[in-house]
């Protein structure tokens, strides 16, 4: 007997046919739309920055070259720009999922009988926010105006992160707890032994919306951050898109006579192309280590309860 390919005939229907080939269409057609603006801007920052003028650039560089990206790293502001964002993102993550973790574990005990009440407490906070006058007030209350910790402390606990990972852990096997306790664990040894290992694919999809976040988040730089040494790369990318024609100001600006005459000459689309690429890599590269978390994770701590 052939254990070849098998079709089954009532796959074959008119109906199903034109299904399956309308909606293949339609996904090629959503995966031009979202890749080719990416693929533009890497093909416009790899091109000479003068002939970027001319347009007429679409999926490959006219003439390539490396100046705009010379350029880039040359500006005062971007290796300052780049530990922070770098920093800030790790330090967030790492913060965000131990502190939001105690507490979700907290709160998905059945003896404890506060659990409903401070889950409510915390969806609340989901619905309604104080403002932006309230929250830069009390920012500037805890004396946290233009440091580092802006960029962590108020982002500790996240109300959406808990209520996933809370889901997640009541999938735990409540036995485990319970021989743990029998053996004299206290609970912080239980949350780090044994309810942290198992709760790695729901950890990893956390980790993966706080790290984009973070490193995509400009405002709270714009809002809260004037000191320059404490700069973050969205932010200055954030300057560069505002205002083209001042953007390109800033830029010669950045760069010494000497390089300038040596031909280092730049246009604002092309740095700007250069440095939206630069700020994407770090989270391209980062992805596909927790993509394969990702839907297992969000499924398990979004479904069950």
């Amino acid at each position: 007997m052939s254990r070849g390919f098998h079709i089954n005939k009532k796959d074959l229907t008119a109906e199903n046919i034109i299904f399956t080939t309308f909606n293949t269409l339609f996904m090629c057609f959503l995966i031009v739309v979202m890749l080719y603006p990416f693929i533009n801007t890497l093909a416009i920052s790899f091109n000479d920055g003068i002939d970027t003028v001319r347009g007429g650039i679409y999926l490959w560089p006219r003439m390539f070259s490396l100046q705009n990206y010379r350029v880039v790293f040359k500006l005062p502001t971007i290796g300052d720009a780049l530990f922070n964002s770098i920093a800030k993102t790790v330090v967030q993550v790492v913060t965000n999922l131990f502190f939001t973790g105690m507490l979700s574990y907290t709160i998905s005990r059945k003896e404890y009988r506060l659990s409903k009440i401070i889950t409510v407490i915390f969806v609340l906070t989901m619905y309604i926010d104080a403002g932006l006058i309230p929250n830069f007030l009390l920012i500037k209350s805890l004396g946290m105006l233009n440091t580092f910790a802006v960029y962590w402390v108020p982002n500790i606990i996240s109300a959406f992160n808990m209520i996933v990972i809370r889901t997640y852990i009541k999938t735990i096997p409540e036995s485990l707890i319970e021989s743990a306790r029998i053996d004299g664990s206290s609970e912080f040894r239980i949350y780090l032994r044994i309810v942290l290992p198992l709760c790695v694919p729901v950890l990893a999809t956390i980790a993966l919306f706080v790290a984009v976040g973070s490193w995509n988040s400009w405002f709270d730089t714009f809002i809260y951050n004037s000191n320059p040494k404490l700069t973050v790369l969205m932010y200055e990318v954030q300057k560069l898109l505002a205002n083209a024609q001042n953007a390109g100001a800033s830029v010669m600006g950045g760069i010494s006579s000497a390089d300038q005459a040596a031909g280092m000459a730049v246009t604002p689309q092309s740095i700007r192309a250069a440095t939206t690429i630069v700020a994407a890599i770090p989270i391209l590269v980062v992805y596909p280590f927790l993509q394969r978390y990702f839907v297992t994770g969000l499924t398990i701590g979004g479904v069950k309860g």
